[in-house]
C-alpha cells in the first residue's frame, strides 16, 4: 500500500512540474522575443517527455500488478521459504539461493510469461532491480502476445 502512495504523491509532484513548466513556456512563447520563443519551444519538450515516462510506468505497474494477480489466482507465485527482513524485503542471500531455479526455468520455457514474471521476482529479491523490471517487461509483451490470453 505504501508503494502506491509513493507512486501517487510522485505523479502528482510530476503533474505539478509540468504544470508550472508549461506555464512558463507559455509565457516565453507569447513574450515576442525570439530568443523567449526559442526557449518556450524547449521547455514546451520537457513536459511532453515527463508525460511520456510517467503514462509508461503506471503502465508497466498496472500491467505488472495484473499479471501478479493473475499468478496468484492461479496458484503459481513462487512458494520459496525465504528470510524477510523487517522491511518486508526478501534477505539477499535467500534471493541468490532460490535466482538459478527461476533462470532455469526461463531458459528450459523461453516463451511462457509466467516463468519470465517469477524470474523477475527472483531478480528483485535478489536486489537486481533493472534485471528484474526487464525480466517483467518481458513477461508483460509474452502475455500479451499469448493467443490462449
Amino acid at each position: 500500500m505504501s508503494a502506491r502512495i509513493g507512486v501517487a504523491v510522485m505523479a502528482v509532484l510530476l503533474a505539478l512540474y509540468i504544470a508550472l513548466v508549461g506555464q512558463r513556456a507559455w509565457l516565453l512563447l507569447v513574450s515576442g522575443d525570439p530568443v523567449g520563443i526559442g526557449l518556450g519551444i524547449a521547455l514546451l519538450v520537457l513536459p511532453i517527455i515527463a508525460v511520456w515516462a510517467l503514462v509508461r510506468e503506471l503502465w508497466f505497474g498496472i500491467r505488472a500488478q495484473q499479471l501478479g494477480r493473475r499468478l496468484e489466482a492461479e496458484g503459481a507465485l513462487p512458494q520459496d521459504e525465504v528470510t524477510l527482513l523487517p522491511s518486508g524485503r526478501v534477505a539477499r542471500a535467500d534471493g541468490d539461493a532460490v535466482f538459478p531455479a527461476y533462470r532455469a526455468d526461463v531458459e528450459s520455457h523461453p516463451d511462457d510469461w509466467r516463468a519470465w514474471y517469477r524470474l523477475g521476482l527472483a531478480y528483485d529479491a535478489a536486489g537486481d532491480r533493472r534485471r528484474a523490471r526487464e525480466a517483467v517487461r518481458t513477461a508483460i509483451r509474452l502475455e500479451r502476445a499469448d493467443p490462449a490470453r
